[in-house]
């Protein structure tokens, strides 16, 4: 199971036109609620990004934030800082190639996460899960979410809720069977 889990503007980016989301703490959020984040972190057995999102995670001000393994997807990053190496890996390939390698790896469920890794996982009909929560802001451009598809893509509706009286939580499950990759 791949599953892409972020905020989203209305206009669809997930990112602004400097790469930064400082926009997505628009809302005020009182009791530091996670939205479900937690529990959703608790299916997953490793994330898959891409270089800008792992430089962006790589710039927080916090210590790294993720108990699960990160492959780092990136044909030019050589290396990962020293004090991740046991927790982050590089990974190259196409979506089919990674998700088989990682399988062998023992990882099925994969957080996807990245702009154009998570562009290149839908082309590739390899996303089985939209988690998206919706911020009321108009960016105007940045990173977009979707790009085009070679062919549509249908996903139903599992559940919505609006968090914070602004926020909105939108959970989508793929409604055609996802891409077989045992046998590419």
């Amino acid at each position: 199971m791949n599953t892409v889990y972020l905020g989203v503007s209305l206009d669809g980016y997930i990112a602004d036109r400097q790469g930064g989301l400082e926009w997505l703490h628009s809302i005020p959020n009182p009791n530091h609620d996670d939205f479900g984040f937690a529990d959703f972190m608790a299916r997953v057995d490793a994330l898959v990004m891409g270089r800008n999102t792992f430089d962006t995670v790589l710039g927080f001000d916090c210590p790294w934030p993720y108990n699960k393994p990160v492959f780092v997807v990136s044909r030019t990053l050589t290396s990962v800082p020293d004090h991740l190496s046991d927790r982050v890996q590089l990974i190259q390939g196409e979506p089919v190639q990674i998700c088989n390698e990682l399988k062998t790896l023992g990882y099925s469920n994969l957080y996807i996460d990245g702009g154009v890794t998570i562009q290149r996982f839908l082309q590739a009909g390899l996303i089985d899960e939209l988690i998206l929560t919706q911020v009321p802001v108009l960016l105007g451009g940045g990173v977009p979410l979707f790009n085009e598809l070679e062919t549509p893509q249908q996903f139903e509706l599992v559940g919505s809720e609006v968090l914070l009286n602004a926020l909105v939580k939108s959970h989508y499950r793929r409604k055609q069977p996802p891409v077989d990759t045992s046998t590419e």
